[in-house]
């Protein structure tokens, strides 16, 4: 083990100075960066300021991968099948529409009109349907993504994310969201809106309704990464079989990590752990995922990124206004079939 330490404690360090930027009043008045997003801008800043020797290599993947891979299992802790329930058939089936057609329409986009690569296009689209960093993150070892790929992805949601946060609290109390109430703009919040913080912010900004509501719709999308994550390793695995001859179970790279997400949703679904204990673990959880990122950061060569362009900043545009427009249609069509 001895040869992980030195990469591991750069990332360990990374990972707490940005948790303690994050939680600065200044920081969290102005841009309200989640410690994930510190984490990979000072890793940036970092890895292609300071030239590691390779003994630091070992590590920086470990936590990139071993370290990724806990964190997503634990991220379970965060949801409950409850959280489902609460939200009803509908906010399933909008969440459901809105996650299925916006990863479509983002990879066709990429892919069609821009020219992207695979690996950025299914990166970028995950990050806008799900979840933000958090489905970059989990995506990225999926289809084999570079880590300049996924940096590139986590900057897109969010840029798109933090302009979301502060507009639709500001569109809805100007009355041009359909005649919602508190509650449809929860859910269209939820169902729209990138990362899980963002969509706090922005649910409570109306009221504690919406809030809360914005906050069990979000939950529930986030619990559709893992049937997607599945999807896309048979989908991947079936596009490289070999003349349409069909794919072997054991071709397909499932990401086992992801029945761990499950298991442990199903574990704080039936309340057998204190929630002073749950709230720790999420408390750990996300400190592990901020050491992920800040060894995304570090790994990113930001000449690559350049390389990249503007492409994927034109694509997340197209798809923050399909969430927008189509997002809110959506909500409101749903909500007089069931609501």
């Amino acid at each position: 083990m001895g040869k992980y330490i030195p990469g591991v404690l750069v990332t360990v360090i990374l990972a707490i100075i940005a948790t303690y930027i994050s939680s600065l009043q200044i920081v969290k008045e102005t841009v309200n960066f989640s410690p994930l997003i510190i984490a990979i801008l000072l890793g940036v800043i970092i890895g292609n300021i300071v030239k590691f020797p390779e003994t630091f290599k070992p590590g920086l993947i470990f936590s990139l991968k071993k370290i990724l891979r806990i964190a997503i299992v634990f991220l379970g802790f965060r949801l409950t099948f409850q959280n489902v329930a609460d939200v009803g058939i509908e906010g399933l089936i909008l969440d459901t529409f809105m996650l299925v057609s916006t990863f479509l329409l983002g990879v066709w986009i990429a892919r069609r009109f821009f020219g992207l690569d695979p690996q950025i296009s299914y990166l970028v689209a995950s990050g806008s349907s799900i979840c933000g960093a958090s489905a970059v993150l989990a995506t990225a070892p999926i289809v084999k993504a570079e880590m300049h790929h996924a940096a590139m992805a986590v900057a897109t949601v969010t840029i798109f994310g933090t302009i979301a946060m502060f507009i639709y609290p500001i569109v809805y109390k100007a009355g041009l969201t359909l005649g919602f109430d508190d509650i449809t703009y929860g859910l269209w919040t939820g169902a729209t809106v990138h990362e899980v913080a963002q969509v706090v912010a922005a649910g409570f900004a109306v009221s504690e309704d919406a809030g809360n509501t914005a906050t069990i719709a979000k939950l529930t999308r986030v619990m559709m990464l893992a049937p997607l994550l599945i999807a896309l390793s048979y989908f991947l695995a079936r596009k490289q079989a070999t003349h349409g001859t069909g794919v072997a179970l054991r071709d397909i790279p499932i990401p086992y990590f992801v029945f761990g997400f499950i298991a442990m949703v199903g574990v704080n679904s039936m309340n057998v752990i204190p929630s002073g204990i749950v709230h720790y673990i999420n408390v750990i959880d996300g400190f592990l995922l901020t050491v992920a990122m800040a060894a995304m950061g570090i790994e990113t060569n930001i000449n690559k990124i350049k390389g990249v362009g503007m492409k994927p900043i034109y694509v997340a545009l197209i798809i923050f206004a399909y969430l927008f427009f189509v997002g809110m249609i959506a909500t409101k069509v749903i909500h007089a079939m069931f609501g």
